[in-house]
């Protein structure tokens, strides 16, 4: 499914900000148990940017998924792999976006 520039550019920012909370969370969950480093978390969070950087489709941000599933705990988000489940996250990401947006009048 081809997706238009600005709409891409809007699905990266919001997949960008949800994954790199999700690498934080477990960066820090795993640190000690693993010895991983500062320089391990940026390493995992520049290969990240990178590759969300170059999606431009849904099935680029299904294999993106795929490639970072371990980033998924709960029973649900072992569904985002699937490309229903891709499309759900990523309408969801979207939706949880522009609640944060609005602002009471």
């Amino acid at each position: 499914m081809a997706i238009t520039k600005p709409n891409i550019k809007a699905i990266q920012e919001v997949l960008l900000t949800d994954m790199q909370r999700r690498i934080f969370k477990q960066y820090n969950a795993r640190k000690d148990e693993f010895k991983l480093t500062d320089e391990d978390y940026d390493v995992v969070q520049s290969a990240l940017v990178d590759d969300i950087l170059h999606v431009n489709n849904m099935q680029d941000i299904n294999d993106l998924l795929v490639e970072y599933n371990d980033l998924f705990t709960s029973y649900d988000e072992l569904l985002v792999p699937t490309i229903d489940g891709t499309l759900d996250y990523i309408v969801g990401l979207l939706v949880e976006s522009c609640k944060s947006n609005v602002k009471p009048v």
